[in-house]
């Protein structure tokens, strides 16, 4: 499904993914950190996404053995995600003025575009299809679905704050202590186990692991 170059890639950023995530958990759950501390089960969770959404979307966008119809689909929405990204930490570490219901709002701009490619591209998807189609439409599959557990965890945190999210003393993530984030906790430990699950059993197909 991908090629040789794009599966090497995705491996190591993988690595680079995994010691940067475990080196940010250390150090916002330090005393003082700016936007508090993170939970074992939201660092998870940020990892997911950062690797998936800015990295996976990307590289099999680039990958000339991807379906077109799919790589464009993937290469707006990954562009679109890196942007996003830009933009968030401005407003997080410079003007401090990042607001959960931003990220919403893109998030569903980011449906909408996924939503409008696939569209566009409809009498491609219509009829039989090999193998390597559908795995890349289940990619693209799995990238709506994690943006809509995105936007339930956004609000629910937004709520749980009570919109403090700016200014020095901004809480911008949900830490394992505080009663008002159990929720959130416990939600995004079950949701991280399928999603985590779908991802890697896409991944082993993609590299050639899983027989199709």
């Amino acid at each position: 499904m991908l090629s040789p170059l794009t599966r090497a890639a995705l491996l190591v950023l993988l690595g680079v993914v995994i010691v940067l995530g475990l080196l940010f958990q250390r150090r916002q759950n330090q005393k003082g950190s700016r936007g508090g501390r993170i939970s074992p089960a939201k660092v998870a969770w940020l990892f997911y996404a950062v690797y998936f959404w800015f990295l996976v979307c990307p590289a099999v966008a680039l990958d000339p053995a991807v379906a077109p119809a799919a790589r464009v689909v993937l290469g707006l929405f990954g562009a679109s995600m890196w942007i996003r990204g830009l933009a968030e930490m401005y407003l997080l570490y410079v003007t401090q003025s990042w607001r959960p219901p931003y990220g919403i709002g893109h998030d569903v701009l980011c449906i909408l575009l996924v939503l409008g490619g696939l569209g566009w591209h409809h009498t491609h998807w219509l009829g039989p299809l090999p193998a390597s189609e559908v795995w890349a439409l289940a990619l693209v599959g799995l990238v709506l679905i994690s943006l809509v557990i995105e936007i339930v965890y956004a609000a629910l945190f937004f709520h749980a704050v009570e919109g403090a999210t700016t200014g020095q003393e901004g809480v911008w993530f949900a830490d394992e202590e505080q009663a008002r984030f159990r929720r959130i906790n416990r939600l995004t430990f079950t949701f991280n186990v399928p999603m985590y699950g779908a991802l890697a059993a896409l991944l082993a197909v993609g590299f050639g692991l899983v027989p199709t």
